[in-house]
C-alpha cells in the first residue's frame, strides 16, 4: 500500500474555549470511581468499545455511550437538556458547540483523547495518475481537478456529520487563503470555487462509518467512485481491513486540514460522583499505554506528546497545518446552509409514503408533522439545517392499494417560500385509506427516478420508504429483488432508506435497504420527525 505523507509543517490544533489544562499522561496508580459515566457521543466512537472495557476493569467505571447526531447533541447541550440524563459528552470536536450562543456555562473540563485530520483518500491508481502519490496538492488543486471531472469522491453531509463539516471548513479556509477565520461575506465570494470542488462529489452520507461501508459496496456493486474525504483513521482502517480491491493513497493537502481531537467533556452541573468518574476515565485514556492502544486499534493519532506514530501513519516526524475554524456562530452556520442551498450537487428525493387505512389517526398526523418540519416549520438548529434546500427536487409518492400519482416540487435557489407553501398544502391533504402495495410503489419510484435522472443526471437521488405495515397486495419481496437486480447500475445504486414504523416487517425493510445500498432507520420508539431529519443527512 502506498501513502503520501507530509513533512513537518507544525501541528497547530486549536484549543477549545472551555478547555482546562489537560491532565499530564501518567502510568502511576489508577484513579478510581464507581458506577456509570453517562456519555452523549458521536456514532464514530463505537470502535473504542474495547478501550472502554479496559477502563471499567482498571477504574471501576462503566462508560455508557448514548449515540446522537452532532446537531441534536449540540441542541441538547445548549438547551440544558443533556445534563438531565447525561454526565459528559464526547464528540469529534467541540468547536461548533462552543460557538453556540446558549452553550456558555453548559460544559466544564475537557480532555482531548486522540487526533484525526480530515483528508482525502484516493484509489492508488488514481492518485498516481494525478501525481498525488509524489506531490502534495493544495485544496485549490484538488478542487480544480474535481471540477474538471478528473476524480470522484464521497463525503458526509456537513449538516449531519463532523467529518463533512470539517472538510467544508478546511476547503473554504484553504481556498480563501487568509490564514484567519472566515466571515459570511468571504464564504459567499468563494461559491464558484467551492462549487467546482463539490462537482466531484458522487456519494453523500450522514455518518463517516456508513460512508466507508457505502464506498466498499460501490467498488463491487457497480457505480464505483475514486475516493473519500474522511477522517484519516477511517481511511487507514479501510486499508487495513482487507475489504478494498485497491488500497487508498492518503493525500494530505499541502495548505492544511481541520482535525478532530475527540474531547471527552464533563457537563456543567454534573454531580460529584460523575466528576470523580470523569477524572478516572480521563486519566486512563491519557495514559501512554492507552494512547498507543487507541492508535493501534483505531488509527487515531495520540493526543499525548512524545508517543511515536506507528508505521501506518508514515514517518514519525509527519505533521499537518491546522486551518482556522469560523470564529462566529452565524458564520459557522452560514457555511452549512450555503452548502445545501448553493454549493453541493442538488438532491432529488422521492418520498414513498404509506397512506393505507392503518395509517389513520395519530400515524398520518405524525407523518404530516415530520414533512411539515422539513418544509421549514421546524425552527430549531437541526430543523434549519435539515430543511429542504434550494435547488432540491422533492417528489411525494403516496400509495395504498396502488401507487398514487406522484407530485413533484422543484425548489428554487432563492425565495423558496411559495414552493414550500405548496408542499405544506399537499402534505396536509394526505389521507389514509386502502391496502398496502409496498413493492408496486417502490417499483414506481425507481422507474420515476430512472426517467428523471435521464433528463437531469447531475443530482443525488434517494428514495425514502415509510410504511407502518406489511405488504397486503401486489408483488412480494422476491419479485421486487428480481426486478431490482436487472436495473441499470446507476439506478440500482440509488439508496432506499426504509423506516421501521408501526407493525412494519423489520426483516423485509432491512433487506430492501441492504440490496439498494441504503439504510434502515428505527422510528418505532421515538420521534418520527427526528428520524426524518436524521435521514436528511444521507440525501
Amino acid at each position: 500500500m502506498r501513502r503520501f505523507l507530509a513533512p513537518i509543517l507544525g501541528l497547530a490544533l486549536l484549543a477549545g474555549a472551555c478547555d482546562t489544562p489537560t491532565p499530564q499522561a501518567s502510568e502511576g496508580p489508577f484513579k478510581k470511581g464507581s458506577g456509570t459515566l453517562r456519555v452523549l457521543a458521536g456514532s464514530e466512537l463505537h470502535d473504542l468499545q474495547a478501550i472502554l472495557d479496559d477502563v471499567k476493569a482498571a477504574t471501576g467505571v462503566t462508560v455508557k455511550l448514548t449515540e446522537i447526531g452532532t446537531l441534536d447533541g449540540i441542541e441538547r447541550v445548549a438547551s440544558g437538556a443533556a445534563v438531565r440524563d447525561q454526565d459528559a459528552i464526547w464528540f469529534s470536536n467541540n468547536r461548533y458547540l462552543e460557538l453556540h450562543p446558549q452553550a456558555s456555562g453548559r460544559i466544564d473540563v475537557s480532555t482531548k483523547v486522540a487526533n484525526s485530520p480530515v483528508v482525502l483518500g484516493l484509489r492508488a491508481s488514481k492518485a498516481k495518475a494525478l501525481g498525488w502519490d509524489q506531490h502534495r496538492p493544495t485544496w485549490s488543486e484538488i478542487a480544480e481537478a474535481a471540477g474538471a471531472g478528473k476524480f470522484t469522491y464521497g463525503m458526509t453531509n456537513p449538516a449531519a456529520s463532523n467529518s463533512g463539516y470539517s472538510a467544508l471548513v478546511g476547503v473554504a479556509a484553504a481556498l480563501a487563503g487568509t490564514g484567519r477565520a472566515l466571515t459570511s461575506a468571504e464564504i459567499s465570494a468563494l461559491t464558484p470555487r467551492l462549487q467546482s470542488f463539490f462537482a466531484g462529489q458522487s456519494l453523500t452520507a450522514g455518518s463517516s462509518g456508513w460512508l466507508a461501508d457505502a464506498y466498499v459496496q460501490r467498488q463491487s456493486g457497480g457505480a464505483p467512485i475514486d475516493g473519500l474525504v474522511n477522517y484519516e483513521s477511517v481511511l487507514l482502517s479501510l486499508n487495513e481491513g482487507g475489504k478494498l480491491k485497491e488500497p487508498l493513497t492518503v493525500v494530505y493537502p499541502a495548505d492544511g486540514v481541520v482535525t478532530a481531537d475527540y474531547p471527552l467533556t464533563l457537563l456543567a452541573g454534573a454531580n460529584e460522583q460523575a466528576r470523580t468518574n470523569y477524572a478516572a476515565v480521563a486519566d486512563y485514556l491519557r495514559r501512554p499505554s492507552t494512547q498507543r492502544k487507541i492508535m493501534e486499534t483505531t488509527f487515531r493519532r495520540p493526543a499525548v506528546p512524545g508517543i511515536a506514530l506507528s508505521k501506518s501513519f508514515g514517518p514519525a516526524d509527519g505533521g499537518l497545518v491546522e486551518l482556522p475554524f469560523p470564529a462566529r456562530y452565524d458564520d459557522a452556520t452560514a457555511l452549512v446552509t450555503g452548502f445545501g442551498d448553493s454549493l453541493r450537487k442538488p438532491a432529488r428525493t422521492i418520498y414513498v409514503l404509506d397512506t393505507s387505512g392503518s395509517m389513520k389517526g395519530a400515524r398520518i398526523k405524525g407523518l404530516q408533522s415530520a414533512l411539515l418540519g422539513l418544509s421549514g416549520a421546524d425552527n430549531s438548529l437541526s430543523g434549519e439545517l435539515t430543511r429542504f434546500n434550494g435547488r432540491e427536487q422533492v417528489i411525494m409518492l403516496p400509495f395504498s392499494t396502488t401507487p398514487k400519482a406522484p407530485r413533484r416540487f422543484d425548489l428554487p435557489a432563492t425565495n423558496r417560500q411559495p414552493v414550500t407553501n405548496q408542499i405544506r398544502g399537499y402534505v396536509r391533504g394526505l389521507a389514509a385509506a386502502g391496502d398496502t402495495a409496498i413493492y408496486d410503489a417502490l417499483t414506481r419510484a425507481l422507474e420515476l427516478a430512472k426517467q428523471l435522472d435521464g433528463a437531469d443526471p447531475n443530482r443525488f437521488t434517494s428514495i425514502v420508504l415509510l410504511t407502518d405495515g406489511e405488504r397486503t397486495v401486489g408483488p412480494k419481496l422476491p419479485a421486487f429483488k428480481t426486478y431490482h437486480a436487472k436495473l441499470p447500475a446507476k439506478v440500482k445504486a440509488i439508496p432506499i432508506f426504509t423506516l421501521l414504523f408501526g407493525e412494519g416487517n423489520v426483516q423485509e425493510m432491512t433487506e430492501v435497504a441492504r440490496v439498494s445500498g441504503g439504510r434502515t432507520f428505527d422510528a418505532r420508539g421515538g420521534s418520527l420527525a427526528g428520524v426524518f431529519k436524521q435521514i436528511r443527512g444521507y440525501q
